[in-house]
């Protein structure tokens, strides 16, 4: 019988590779572009009503906000943060601690 943790283990894992495939899909869209999940999910302690928290991150701002766009048109994800790649370096290499476990904790689910 399997224990209550690896059935919530397989069902994040299944999750996880249902959401790299999809960005197989966008990415390719988005030259440098990547995408990155944070949150519970991307921690391992969410629950049924967690959402799904994404970072859109693209080589400048405009890029990065029509990948966000397009990560929510597709209903991939509840939240997606656009960060153009230099932000996303200085805040996760930062001294806010928020933004520093986020880059600490987040999962790169596709893009270089």
């Amino acid at each position: 019988m399997a224990t209550l943790a690896a059935i919530r283990e397989r069902r994040r894992t299944l999750r996880l590779n249902q959401l790299a495939h999809a960005m197989a899909d966008v990415l390719p869209h988005f030259p440098g572009g990547s995408v990155w999940l944070f949150g519970s999910l991307a921690r391992g302690d969410w629950d049924g009503l967690s959402d799904v928290d994404l970072l859109a991150v693209a080589p400048d701002g405009t890029a990065a906000r029509a990948l966000a766009e397009q990560l929510l048109a597709r209903g991939l994800a509840d939240d997606a943060i656009p960060l153009a790649e230099s932000r996303w370096e200085q805040l996760r290499n930062g001294d806010d601690p928020y933004w520093r476990a986020i880059g600490t904790e987040a999962i790169r689910l596709g893009g270089p």
